[in-house]
């Protein structure tokens, strides 16, 4: 039987107390499992990935890592909290909130150097992400002269470099051309493929069936609503249609207009960013 990952009771959480972003949450993630979480803008799913990775704590309700409660309190235990930044890493939605070094490989490096990585094993993990990434020609560059799409494997590149079992990635695909969502849905599988737990949340419902074996979908109750394999839901046309999942197109014939919903299986550029 799997390890549980993360237990999530009857999560409740707020911004400055009185605008709720999470109503009565509950969770469970094996490890070495790919779950996706989708839902229209201000669900909640970023807000879930914030709360995962311990930035910050549920109003009411309980969060377990591992089999310990994540709260403010552990996080006064030096080791517990290395040992979790080790092993959780975060790639947030906006990558420039992730780049704050004078260059691509500080940026990269800077993270296994603050966990105690040895010089030399540093080395090869830099050498390892950017090449992996193919952004090894960035090295020396100002992250703030890239482009959105080597940002965002900058980004990608400095949690990959922690070399954490658990990846947390906010809308990772969001603005990309074809070919750079392609070659990050091949890092994230093959992290899949060697052990390591990914959980996704996004709006791009055609990388879904690749990023997950189950999918959480969040309701405008800020709550899980439905959670099933993703072949099953993108086949529900009429409950992705209802949730804000499908996409509302006009096409003109002649002189007569057809407006009809489909299901967003394409990649047609960035999804407006948002704490959804």
């Amino acid at each position: 039987m799997a390890e549980l990952l993360f237990e999530l009771k009857e999560v409740y959480f707020s911004y400055l107390g009185k605008f709720p972003a999470l109503c009565g949450v509950d969770l469970s993630i094996e490890a070495g499992s790919r779950v996706g979480v989708i839902g229209a803008n201000g669900t909640g799913k970023s807000t879930l990935l914030t709360l995962l990775d311990a930035l910050v704590f549920p109003d009411r309700g309980s969060i377990k890592v591992m089999g310990r409660e994540l709260t403010e309190s552990v996080f006064n235990d030096s080791v517990f909290t290395r040992t979790f930044r080790k092993r959780v890493g975060f790639v947030f939605q906006n990558p420039e909130v992730q780049l704050f070094c004078p260059t691509v490989k500080e940026d990269i490096i800077f993270g296994p150097l603050q966990l105690g990585v040895p010089l030399m094993e540093v080395r090869k993990r830099l050498e390892k992400t950017s090449a992996a990434l193919k952004i090894s020609h960035l090295l020396e560059r100002s992250p703030h002269q890239l482009s959105i799409g080597e940002k965002r494997k900058a980004a990608i590149a400095s949690v990959l470099a922690i070399e954490p079992e658990v990846l947390l990635l906010d809308e990772p695909t969001a603005g990309l051309d074809p070919q750079t969502t392609r070659d990050i849905m091949d890092i994230l599988i093959a992290e899949n493929e060697s052990g390591k737990t990914i959980i996704t949340a996004t709006h791009d419902l055609h990388i879904i069936e690749e990023i997950a074996g189950i999918v959480h979908v969040f309701g405008e109750g800020r709550r899980i609503i439905r959670s099933a394999p993703p072949a099953e839901l993108l086949s529900d046309q009429e409950f992705l249609q209802k949730h804000n999942l499908a996409h509302i197109h006009r096409h003109k014939h002649g002189n007569v207009v057809h407006v009809h919903p489909h299901v967003h299986l394409e990649h047609h550029g960035q999804e407006k960013e948002s704490h959804g």
